[in-house]
């Protein structure tokens, strides 16, 4: 079934979700959003569906975070944006059902931010996980906040500041990620895990996702949606987005 720009299939218990805009590396467009949020509605109203998966179409990239290709810097549209993308990011933490994000490639960004929201983190061979938005003149809006309660506080900062990605074995070394997955048995692995999740008591499922997630979606999300916006307007960050557009490297004041 497509639903925006992505796919849904049910598959018994499971509920596939794919990000299908891979002329784009998957980046999270106004279609990949509306198409996720309407699958998040889908499996939490239907009572057969006990797991969801996330994975990307193609082999290079799960998503490659924001589509920045039409970005508007005036202020009302930047902290609309923010509040959209920000709510977005941590929806699937707000999910009451188990979600796995099989990464099949890069995950950059958003992309990034969208997996560490899901409950598991299964890790193909060839993926990357980063946080370039620094290259930008930006900074991650919602792995601001998560980051450094995964990896800890220095290696966050030298991910969001540095913004160089990690290699699948890293990630998993880091607790980005369970396990690394040999490519082309990823969605194997992940219908696997989804499947054996199902087996499991619902209630008590729910319940753990809940209690591990507690605290989380208050005070420093609502910090975050509030003093973005003022980066997004500096010359730095307008630089970093017409360079990434105009594909050069960008000269920061």
């Amino acid at each position: 079934m497509r639903l925006g720009s992505i796919e849904f299939e049910k598959k018994g218990r499971v509920a596939v979700i794919t990000l299908d805009e891979p002329s784009k590396l998957n980046a999270l467009s106004a279609g990949i959003r509306q198409g996720v949020t309407q699958a998040f509605a889908m499996i939490e109203a239907d009572p057969e569906i006990r797991v969801g998966i996330i994975t990307g179409s193609g082999d290079k990239a799960f998503c490659a975070g924001a589509d920045i290709s039409g970005f508007d810097f005036a202020a009302a549209s930047v902290k609309q944006f923010l509040d959209e993308v920000i709510g977005f990011l941590a929806s699937p933490e707000s999910c009451t059902k188990p979600l796995i994000a099989a990464v099949n490639g890069m995950a950059f960004g958003g992309g990034f931010e969208l997996a560490i929201a899901c409950d598991f983190v299964l890790a193909s061979e060839r993926a990357k996980f980063g946080v370039p938005e620094i290259q930008l003149g930006l900074l991650p809006g919602f792995a601001v906040v998560r980051l450094a309660e995964l990896v800890g506080r220095a290696k966050a900062k030298e991910m969001s500041i540095i913004g160089e990605p990690v290699s699948a074995e890293e990630a998993v070394r880091l607790g980005l990620a369970l396990r690394t997955v040999e490519h082309g048995k990823l969605m194997e692995e992940a219908l696997a895990m989804a499947e054996k999740i199902a087996t499991r008591p619902v209630l008590a499922v729910r319940m753990a996702k809940s209690f591990y997630n507690r605290g989380l979606g208050g005070d420093d999300l609502r910090a975050a949606r509030d003093a973005f916006p003022f980066l997004f307007m500096t010359p730095d960050a307008r630089e970093g987005v017409t360079a990434f557009r105009e594909k050069r490297k960008p000269r920061f004041e």
